[in-house]
């Protein structure tokens, strides 16, 4: 397993800028060249597009990944077809010209992700949240409602899907300042994962929860009081004591 981008080896790196084979680490994803990558996917992309590629390399990857989807909007590359790839990339930047299309209500987008968010790749399910989450924060209330349902999914990663977009602070994104304030909007969410049966899913309610104590600290402790008295089971007691490991 490489331990830096540098460790990778010359072949490996070749046949992750052709998009023949997925990644198996974050460092194998960050090191894939975003212009390779999309002359390999997109044949006809164009050199005009590739070469805007390349003016942003030096860029973030949250910022190449959008870039990456615009561009294949304006090409009108075949989205369906690109969210079979073989490469988890591809399919990520799938994600965000999803997030990106223009016209389409939030119902619509959910349910054009939900395939990516329920993506056998850890990667494309975290490009999948972190895409939406702006459309999410801009309507709450109504994301709030609509992923509500998705607690109750077969599919754990699904369910994670509808904690995790929704993390008042989260990893590589813009805090939600309504839900740092008001952590009980998202409690049609939160209090349906209480006692979550995957680590996956606990993982992720735990975290919601440790941000919010991080501007409502007092709320966090009563609410996990609250569900430990209900119901003291396992997962239970594993998500309340990692909810509130930041706090004194």
């Amino acid at each position: 397993m490489s331990r830096g981008v540098a460790d990778i080896a010359p072949a490996r790196l070749a046949l992750l800028n052709g998009g023949s084979v997925a990644s198996a680490t974050l460092t194998e994803g960050l090191a894939i060249d975003f212009a390779q990558l999309l002359a390999a996917a997109v044949p006809a992309i164009g050199a005009a597009r590739l070469d805007r590629m390349h003016e942003h390399a030096a860029a973030g990857i949250t910022r190449r990944m959008a870039l990456a989807a615009q561009l294949l909007l304006e090409a009108n590359a075949d989205l369906a077809l690109l969210q079979a790839h073989a490469s988890d990339t591809v399919r990520g930047w799938v994600c965000f010209a999803i997030a990106a299309q223009a016209g389409l209500t939030l119902p619509q987008r959910l349910a054009a992700m939900r395939p990516l968010a329920d993506d056998g790749h850890f990667g494309v399910r975290e490009w999948a949240w972190l895409a939406l989450r702006p459309h999410l924060a801009e309507s709450l209330d109504e994301a709030i409602a609509l992923l509500a349902p998705w607690t109750a999914d077969p599919s754990e990663r699904l369910r994670r899907f509808a904690c995790e977009a929704l993390r008042p602070r989260g990893v590589w994104c813009a805090h939600i300042g309504r839900l740092k304030e008001q952590p009980q909007l998202a409690l049609p969410v939160l209090h349906a994962l209480r006692a979550d049966p995957a680590v996956y899913v606990q993982d992720s309610v735990a975290n919601w929860l440790n941000d919010a104590a991080k501007s409502q600290p007092d709320w966090v402790r009563s609410l996990c009081a609250q569900w430990l008295q209900d119901s003291a089971n396992a997962a239970t007691q594993r998500i309340c004591k990692r909810a509130q490991r930041s706090l004194a």
